[in-house]
Parts: C-alpha cells; sequence; structure tokens
C-alpha cells in the first residue's frame, strides 16, 4: 500500500519514513512537563470529519503547525488522513499541503477532496482512492474551488468558484494598475456544474441571482440547494443569505426558502422531499442555532419537532452545531447546552429524540454514515484538542486519534465549571483553570480571557491556545477564568440577546462580578486581576482596562474595538453591527456611543495595557487599537505598548505571528501580576531556536 507524501523531501522525507521524532522542550526528568508558549506552538489539532458511507473509516483533517524559526513561516499545513474503527491511522495527503472540503465518492471506493498541489496555479478537486495510492486531479479551473458537492451517483459534481480572472485585467495589474474599488471589485461566486470522467467537458455555470457560499446535492434528482446572498459582501453573506432549490441541469430556480438572518449549515432530508437548515431565529437572532426543516417547494422554515417533543429536544436553552441524517430518516443532531455538547438522535424523519452519552467529551462536528448507524465527531476534552471520535447511535462516542501523544507526559491545571450570580440575579456560567502547585486557601492573581462575539461561548473541552493562555498562565501559578457572559451563546436565543442595545453595559458587569465572586470566594487577590480578549473580547479588555481600570492591574487586547463610532464607519459588517449587536445607527445617540467607548475613559486610565492587532483586519481595523494607544501615550498614566502584524487580519494565522503574540501575552501578565510592574518589560523577543518535530502518523 502506498500512500501521498509528495510534500516532504529529501532529508525531511526520510525521518518521516524511519519514524525519528525529535520533541521540542527539555527532558521530563523529574515528573510531568508544565506548559509554555514552545509547547503551545506545536499543537496539532484534527478539525473536520468525513465517515465513509459504510461507517468503517474516518478520512479526517489534522491541522500541522510551522515551527518557525526553524521552519518557515506560515499557516499551518492541513493534511489528509483516515483512521479505521479499531484506531489504525495512516496519512494519505501529508506534508506541504492544504486539504480542505473532504468528502467519500458515493460508493465509497475514494475520497475528494480540495487543495492546490504541485504546479496548479489553483485550488483544484482532488480523488484519491481508499486503498493509498497517488491523489489523481479530477477537475480544475481558471479559479479557486472554493467547496463542491458530488452527485447520489458520482458523475457529476456542482463547485464553488469566481469567474477566471481576464487577462488583460491581470497584465494590467502587473503593470501598476492594481488599484481597488472599495466593496465593488468583489467577484460573485458562481456556481457550476461538471461532468467528472470527461476531461474535454466544459463545467457549466450557473445563472443564479446572487453570490453564492454553501451547496447541497439532492440525493433524490438533479436538484441542489444554494444559499446565495444578494452580493459578495461580508455583511450579505452573514445577514441576507437565502436558500434557494436549483435545477442542476438548468439552472433555474425552482424554490426559495424564505430563512431569515443568519444562516448555517443546510442538507436534505433522505428521500429529497423536504430540507434541514441551521438558521438564525429572527433577523436580529445573533447566531444561526435553531434547527428548521421545510420543503423542497420552498416558504417559509418552522421547528420541525412538534411541540410535544419540545422537552425531549429544547432548541430554545441550547444552540445546534450540526446534523445528519442516515438512510432510513434517522437524524443525529449536534447541539451546545452551556458548556456542554449534547448528541441528539431522532427515530423517525422528525420523530422522538433521544440522546448519545458524550460523557465529558465536548463534541464540534460531525458526519454521519450514509448507509451504516454511526457518527463520526471532533471532540475534545480538557486535556487534548481536537480528535476523531467514532459512535454507533446509543452508544459512547470513543477517541480514534492521538495526535499530540506527548500531552500524557505534561503537567494540566484542574479545570472546571463555575457558576456565579451578577449583581442582577442573573446566573452566568464560565471554565475555571486553577493554578497549579498552588496550596488551597492561597490568594493568587487571577486573568479574565474574554471570548469574542460576544455570539460565541466557551465550553469544559480544550481551552489553551496562541491566544489563550489558560495552561500557560496555570503552570506559573495564575488562574484562569473564561466567562459566558450575557450575549454568549449555547443557552438560546433570548440569553444570546441579553445585551444587544447595551454595549459595556450589564455585558461587561458580568466580568467585574465574576472578579468579585473570585475575591468572596478566597482565590484571587484583588490586587493582581488581569483581563484579555480578541475582537469583543478586546473591546472587553479596553473597557476593563479604561472604564474599571480602578479594578484591573494588566491587560493584553486583541483585534479590539476601542471607539464605538469610528469601528462602525470602518468595519466590514455594519449590517450585522446593526441588527444583532447595536440596534440603532451611530446617529441615533452619538453621546452614548462614545461613552460606551473605552477611549471615552482613558482620563483615569491607569492599567498597564498591550495592545495587538493585524495590519490588514477588514472587521475591527487597526485604527481602533491606534486610537487608544495614542490616547494613552498622550495622557501619560498607563504603560502601554502596541504591537502591529503586517500581512495578518482579524487573528493571526501565520506561526511566527502567534508565537510572538503568546510570548508577548504570557511576558505582560508575567510582569504586572508576578514581576515588578511598573514600565513595560523589554520589546525584544527572543523566539530560540526549536528543533523541527518530525510527525507520527496518529494513532
Amino acid at each position: 500500500m502506498r500512500f501521498d507524501n509528495s510534500g516532504r523531501t529529501g532529508w525531511g522525507r526520510a525521518l518521516w519514513v524511519l519514524g525519528l521524532v525529535a520533541i521540542a522542550g527539555p527532558a521530563a526528568a523529574d515528573g510531568p512537563e508544565k506548559f509554555t508558549s514552545e509547547h503551545i506552538a506545536k499543537l496539532r489539532a484534527v478539525t473536520a470529519v468525513a465517515i465513509s458511507p459504510d461507517g468503517q473509516k474516518v478520512a479526517y483533517v489534522l491541522s500541522v503547525p510551522r515551527r518557525p524559526p526553524a521552519e518557515d513561516d506560515g499557516p499551518a499545513w492541513a493534511e489528509l488522513h483516515v483512521v479505521d474503527r479499531k484506531g489504525v491511522s495512516r496519512p494519505f495527503v501529508s506534508g506541504e499541503v492544504n486539504v480542505s472540503d473532504v468528502a467519500w465518492m458515493p460508493d465509497g471506493s475514494a475520497i475528494a477532496f480540495l487543495a492546490k498541489r504541485g504546479k496548479d496555479e489553483h485550488k483544484a478537486l482532488y480523488e484519491i482512492p481508499v486503498e493509498g495510492g497517488e491523489a489523481k486531479r479530477v477537475l480544475s479551473h481558471g479559479s479557486d474551488l472554493a467547496g463542491f458537492t458530488l452527485a447520489p451517483d458520482g458523475k457529476r459534481v456542482a463547485f464553488l468558484a469566481t469567474e477566471p480572472a481576464a487577462k488583460a485585467k491581470e497584465e494590467l495589474k502587473k503593470k501598476g494598475f492594481n488599484q481597488i474599488v472599495v466593496e465593488e471589485d468583489v467577484k460573485p461566486v458562481k456556481v457550476w456544474v461538471a461532468s467528472l470522467g470527461d476531461s474535454d467537458a466544459k463545467p457549466k455555470a450557473l445563472d443564479l441571482p446572487g453570490s453564492a457560499s454553501e451547496l447541497r446535492w439532492s440525493p433524490a434528482g438533479p436538484k441542489l440547494a444554494v444559499a446565495l446572498a444578494p452580493t459578495p459582501s461580508v455583511d450579505d453573506n452573514m445577514m441576507k443569505r437565502k436558500v434557494h432549490v436549483v435545477d442542476a441541469d438548468s439552472g433555474k430556480v425552482v424554490a426559495v426558502v424564505e430563512n431569515s438572518g443568519k444562516l448555517g449549515k443546510i442538507g436534505w432530508m433522505p428521500d429529497g422531499k423536504s430540507l434541514a437548515l441551521i438558521s438564525a431565529a429572527d433577523i436580529n437572532d445573533p447566531a444561526a442555532g435553531r434547527l428548521m426543516g421545510v420543503p423542497a417547494e420552498g416558504g417559509r422554515p418552522h421547528d420541525p419537532f412538534p411541540e410535544s417533543k419540545q422537552d425531549a429536544f429544547p432548541q430554545s436553552k441550547g444552540h445546534t452545531v450540526d446534523f445528519g441524517w442516515l438512510h432510513d430518516a434517522r437524524g443525529v443532531i449536534l447541539s451546545d447546552q452551556g458548556v456542554k455538547t449534547t448528541v441528539w438522535t431522532t427515530d423517525g424523519e422528525f420523530g422522538f429524540p433521544a440522546t448519545i452519552p458524550s460523557g465529558d467529551t465536548v463534541l464540534t462536528a460531525l458526519s454521519v454514515s450514509r448507509d451504516g448507524d454511526a457518527a463520526a465527531f471532533v471532540g475534545q476534552t480538557p486535556a487534548h484538542p481536537g480528535e476523531v471520535f467514532v459512535a454507533k447511535l446509543g452508544e459512547e462516542p470513543k477517541k480514534l486519534t492521538d495526535s499530540n501523544p506527548w500531552l500524557s507526559k505534561m503537567a494540566f491545571a484542574k479545570q472546571e465549571v463555575i457558576k456565579y450570580k451578577a449583581r442582577d440575579g442573573l446566573e452566568i456560567e464560565g471554565i475555571l483553570i486553577r493554578p497549579l502547585d498552588i496550596p488551597e486557601g492561597r490568594r493568587v492573581p487571577l486573568v479574565l480571557d474574554v471570548h469574542g462575539g460576544p455570539e460565541s461561548h466557551v465550553r469544559n473541552g480544550w481551552n489553551t491556545g496562541y491566544s489563550m493562555p489558560g495552561q500557560m498562565l496555570a503552570a506559573k501559578g495564575i488562574a484562569v477564568f473564561l466567562p459566558n457572559y450575557r450575549g454568549s451563546t449555547g443557552r438560546g436565543v433570548a440569553f444570546s440577546k441579553l445585551g444587544q442595545g447595551d454595549p459595556a453595559g450589564k455585558e461587561f458587569d458580568d466580568l467585574v462580578d465574576a472578579v468579585d465572586h473570585f475575591i468572596a470566594s478566597g482565590l484571587a487577590d484583588k490586587d493582581k486581576i488581569g483581563v484579555t480578549g480578541g475582537s469583543y473580547g478586546g473591546y472587553a479588555t479596553a473597557w476593563c482596562a479604561t472604564r474599571y481600570s480602578d479594578r484591573f492591574a494588566a491587560g493584553v487586547m486583541f483585534v479590539g474595538i476601542s471607539d464605538k463610532i469610528s469601528k462602525t464607519g470602518t468595519t466590514d459588517i455594519p449590517e450585522e453591527e446593526f441588527l444583532v449587536h447595536a440596534r440603532r445607527r451611530p446617529w441615533d445617540d452619538w453621546k452614548a456611543l462614545l461613552e460606551h467607548s473605552p477611549i471615552y475613559h482613558t482620563g483615569d486610565a491607569k492599567t498597564p495595557l498591550l495592545i495587538m492587532h493585524g495590519k490588514e483586519d477588514p472587521r475591527v481595523f487597526p485604527g481602533q487599537s491606534l486610537e487608544l494607544y495614542r490616547f494613552l501615550k498622550i495622557r501619560g498614566k498607563a504603560p502601554v505598548r502596541l504591537v502591529l502584524y503586517p500581512g495578518e487580519g482579524h487573528g493571526n494565522l501565520r506561526a511566527a505571528s502567534r508565537l510572538d503574540y503568546n510570548l508577548r501575552m504570557i511576558q505582560w501578565f508575567e510582569h504586572y501580576l508576578k514581576g515588578p510592574g511598573g514600565p513595560p518589560p523589554s520589546a525584544e523577543m527572543q523566539y530560540g531556536s526549536a528543533p523541527i518535530e518530525t510527525p507520527k502518523a496518529a494513532k
């Protein structure tokens, strides 16, 4: 059996074949190792799963980070691996490759995926036999393929792509005519249909109204379910996508689904007579989290479970994440319920729901076998990031892969679910990571790690990453609390709307109330409280470091908001901001927006603040960080440092940027919560020379 490992060459490939592994970090001679930035920089994670039609194998995408300065910088690689039900895993396409959109051919003989490989100018469709061998390109286009769906017989494919760039325009760009006409230069994404196995047949573009972003081929006939937005803008894709049913032969729209607001996954029921979709409850719902059903003839989607079954599947108390349907119409539904996840099964098209026990594992994605009775999941726990799990219906999911075997040698701080009452009596839930090696009863520094969105939430799973200090600060004797403040998802639509129209109001009072809870419990030292977060969590950090400066001893703000007025005028999602957050325009009340901006409260700010931002961020313009930095610098009362990352957007993707961010964050908190404080620590960072780790096949 041969597997495609063409991305590795020379000595690197030889090491891989011999299975020689150099583990970064010092030898653990005296017990478990404590987490450092270097450990986090080498973490791998399963990010997507696709189970075979018979349920016996799972294809999965493994994220493998690069390791600068020893390796070239860049985003993590995405490899294709396959694991069987016994837990035997093999790399199919590995090395310097980025695989996405993995799917099994309908007969289970091969795996299809998107990648840009070798001499490809654009991302293309590939196929690799399930027995192994070389991956074969089966479809290319004059622009990147952005997604695809296979016909039930495997003879045709529908895919997403823009029109190939005109050669004349490309030539002008080379001559310096590279101007950008804002929001008018973006091409709509079209749906194309092509035959597989006929290299002479050209793909046919369907003439559809708008820009496409997701599509599914019907199991019963030549029909496609396509998500279309009026324009290719990010804002329209967030707020105005509608599901259309399209004839795959003629391109005619035969039905429109009147879903409202944000849209998640779409799919067909096994008989092709109706559709299921994850949608917002209404236009003001912050997140797509309601499972809806609708006939293939279109119309307004509805809650598919009858009223008598609502207690068995309480959508109002959680958010649906994913779903899939078996050949006999039994459904598998993955749902967030607070900090946990629940898997529901149905005994008919939308019959009585029952649950699959998931134990302490948090499940974040699923794939259902078409002909079998099994489902594959991406699962995580407090002790490991995403791995492949599989379960037969009614059984607890079983972990099949171990992508980071070295984690078994690490010292983990205790992680637990904490509930507390906000000042108005509302119960708030979050995750506490206790510090390592601290005697019970001793007060310790505490850092709030605030999630973004705010239509997001923290699960009781893996909570440490390049921008999440979790186990790294715990290893240094600092507690970390991740609050699911009001406005978070996971607790139903009503809870997720509680912060609307009141930015930095009760939602951020919940953060201060968390601090008071831990001071009262005897855990936190009131003089050593820190705060960090990105995006909306960055807004929370800026707010705590200015408006509540007397309560916080240090802050690390990432891609955060400081000026609510200028943010509206510079973001790429102004309608989303209005509809599901602000619920009013700036000109409706200029003063209120200004008073809810951290820049307004810099006069008395003394909290040392480290600000970091991607220089090309279109969501929260880097000017937000520049404004706050300049105001604090001019006033001169608070130590402040601004770090910009060229080439990065709304969050860092490159390994070097991630490592730099992580080192600076940990350094800042150590300096101000445990160290001497005063002026900022050195701006020069030592990155070391981490050895190249050669991957092992996951087991």
